[in-house]
This record gives C-alpha cells, sequence and structure tokens, in this order.
C-alpha cells in the first residue's frame, strides 16, 4: 500500500498526511492576505499618481509591491515543495519514512535557485499594478508638444488663425483640412473610451479585458457572459472589429486607471458647470 512502512523499521503504519495538508491550507489562506495587500499597496500607489504627490512616495509603493511579489513567490515555492514531497513518499512507498523536514527543503531551495526577475512577470497583481500606473500617468500627464494638450493645441491654432485671417493669409485650419473641427469634437474623442460597448453609457466600474485589451461596465459583461454560458455559447467581444471571440470570467480585470480617468473628468465637467 502507498506510504506503508514495517513495524521494524519503527514506522507506526500508515503514513498520514492530513496534518500537513491542513497546514498547507492555511499557508494558502495567508496568499490572500498578501493579495490584499497588494491591491492596497496599487490603490495608494495610484492615489499618490493622481494627487501628483512627489514621486519618493509613489518610489515606496513601487517597493512594496516587489516585495508583495516577493512573498508571493517565496510562499508559492514552499507550498509547491511540500505538495511535491509528499507526492514523493506516496509515489516511491519507501520502507522507512524520510526526513520530511530535509526533503521539503531540498525541493524549496532548489525553486529558490531558479528565481529572477522575471518570475515577476508571471504575477498578475503587480504586472496589473505595472499597468494601470502607466495608464494612469498617461491620462493625467500634459501631451508633449510645451505641455499642452489637445484641447489647448487646438485654441494655439485658433489664436494662429485668426491672426491669419486680419493678415489675408490661409489659415491653418484651410492648409492642413481641419476646418470645420473644433474643442467639442477634440473632446469628445478623447471621451470614446469612456463609453461601455454594450450598454452604449459612460462606465462607473470599468473591466479591462486581458485578451484583446478591450473595457467594458463591470456588471454588463458578466451578465453578457453568463447569459451566452447558461445558452452553452461562447461569449464574444461586444467591441465592434474584434476578433475575440471566447470572452471569459477570468480575462476580466478590474480597469482603476480608466475609472479614476472618468472620475476625474466628470469632477472637472462639474466644476465647470459651476
Amino acid at each position: 500500500m502507498p506510504g506503508r512502512s514495517s513495524s521494524s523499521s519503527g514506522s507506526t503504519g500508515f503514513i498520514s498526511f492530513s496534518g500537513i495538508e491542513s497546514a498547507l491550507s492555511s499557508l494558502k489562506n495567508f496568499q490572500s492576505c498578501i493579495s490584499s495587500g497588494m491591491d492596497t499597496a496599487s490603490s495608494v500607489a495610484l492615489d499618490l499618481v493622481e494627487t501628483q504627490t512627489e514621486v519618493s512616495s509613489e518610489y515606496s509603493m513601487d517597493k512594496a509591491m516587489v516585495e508583495f511579489a516577493m512573498m508571493d513567490r517565496e510562499l508559492n515555492h514552499y507550498v509547491k515543495a511540500v505538495q511535491s514531497a509528499i507526492n514523493h513518499v506516496k509515489e516511491e512507498r519507501p520502507e522507512k519514512i524520510p526526513d520530511l523536514k530535509l526533503l521539503v527543503e531540498k525541493k524549496f531551495l532548489a525553486l529558490q535557485n531558479k528565481n529572477s526577475d522575471a518570475d515577476f512577470q508571471n504575477n498578475e497583481k503587480f504586472v496589473q499594478f505595472k499597468q494601470q500606473l502607466k495608464e494612469l500617468k498617461k491620462q493625467l500627464k500634459p501631451k508633449e508638444d510645451g505641455g499642452h494638450n489637445e484641447v489647448d493645441k487646438l485654441k494655439d491654432k485658433d489664436a494662429s488663425r485668426a491672426g491669419n485671417e486680419r493678415d489675408g493669409l490661409p489659415t491653418d485650419r484651410e492648409a492642413d483640412g481641419t476646418e470645420g473641427v473644433d474643442e467639442d469634437m477634440i473632446v469628445t474623442q478623447s471621451q470614446t473610451n469612456f463609453i461601455c460597448p454594450i450598454t452604449q453609457l459612460e462606465m462607473k466600474k470599468p473591466v479591462k479585458n486581458k485578451v484583446c485589451g478591450h473595457t467594458y461596465e463591470e456588471e454588463a459583461i458578466v451578465r453578457m457572459i453568463e447569459s451566452k454560458h447558461k445558452r452553452r455559447k461562447k461569449a464574444c467581444c461586444p467591441k465592434i472589429g474584434c476578433s475575440h471571440t471566447d470572452v471569459r470570467m477570468s480575462d476580466l480585470i478590474q480597469d482603476e486607471a480608466l475609472r479614476r480617468a472618468i472620475e476625474s473628468h466628470n469632477k472637472k465637467k462639474h466644476r465647470q458647470s459651476d
């Protein structure tokens, strides 16, 4: 029988791993604590970027995320080492019970020796954190060309055009074929990504599809996926022109950067209306 050893070898009969497996379950629960810590650090980092707090504070959150990712990797390695040791004993069916502690340490060190910075690219929360920071900075950072955004540049063109009209010269818009393009159109184009392709309404809780990169209102896309699956069909990405034909719940991640960008836009709009 698997795991049986003779009484002369000092065995107590069948080897029970229930205690070890119970401890492993507790370790796996600790992974949820690490996950919550990463969510908190990510949220704080985004707050710092949004409020344009000094870079050193943002950097400290980046370091915290690295430390969380390292803890997560180490915990995963330890769990794998214990499971591997248990499987080894069950499969080998040794006559004598091996030193499990030594066996686990050996397997754990073997996994740790393979560590590299590239491992962080396999940590979904760490990758998501870096992407969200990048997206939020892009949303908040003034455009190139002297720090002006698209609306500012349009206003500059308007001023230049007025001067040309006074001097009897062709206007910039006549020359570059953009006559008729106004400020409202530029603003509307910048808001295109705020609209859910399902509800056609501005999103409140946007989620991004990891596969194709499109975003949707969370409740709408979840309802669509569930409806399709009930009929045993695959859910296609609702974005026009997208070729992704099998959207799954596991593909969806919270798009915190976009949510903040939408909120920031609405706050500015509210202040302007006041």
